[in-house]
C-alpha cells in the first residue's frame, strides 16, 4: 500500500491534489449478523469477510453492500436457473469490497499474515531459499 500522504516526500505532485481521509468514528465497525435464510455458501463468504485483512477499512455502508451481495448470491444459488448476469454483478460487488487478491493488488493493498513464533520477521520463501543455497555454497 502506498505511504500515507504525510509520509511521502515528493517533488512532483499528482494531478488533482492529495486525498484527505477523515474518520467519522473511532474504533472498528461491527459486522451485522448474517441472515440464517442465506445459502450456506453466501453465509460462509459473508462471515469470512470479518476475518479478512481488508475488513479493517470497512465502513457501515460496506457491510450493507456485503449483505446485499450475500442476498444476491443466495437468490442465484437457490434459483432453478443460474443467472450469468447476476453472477457477474455479484463478482463485481465482491471486487468493490476488495475480497480477491487481484482487486487488492489493483488498489495497491497488500495483506501479510504473521505466523506464530516468527516475531513479524518473515522473509518471502524465494529469498529464504536463495539464502540457504548461498550459505550451502559457502558464500
Amino acid at each position: 500500500m502506498p505511504k500515507h500522504s504525510s509520509e511521502r516526500r515528493r517533488q512532483n505532485k499528482p494531478e488533482g491534489g492529495e486525498i484527505t481521509v477523515v474518520r467519522a468514528r473511532l474504533g472498528a465497525v461491527e459486522q451485522p449478523p448474517a441472515s440464517p435464510d442465506w445459502h450456506p455458501i453466501a453465509r460462509d463468504w459473508y462471515e469470512s469477510l470479518a476475518e479478512s485483512g481488508q475488513a479493517q477499512f470497512y465502513e457501515p455502508s460496506d457491510w450493507q453492500t456485503a449483505r446485499y451481495i450475500a442476498e444476491a448470491m443466495t437468490r442465484n444459488l437457490e434459483a432453478g436457473r443460474f443467472s450469468a448476469q447476476l453472477f457477474a454483478a455479484v463478482l463485481s460487488g465482491m471486487t468493490e469490497l476488495l475480497t480477491t487478491e487481484g482487486a487488492r493488488r489493483r488498489a495497491r493493498l497488500e495483506i501479510e499474515r504473521a505466523c506464530a513464533g516468527d516475531g513479524g520477521n518473515r522473509q518471502p520463501a524465494g529469498v529464504t531459499a536463495l539464502n540457504d543455497y548461498r550459505n550451502a555454497l559457502g558464500g
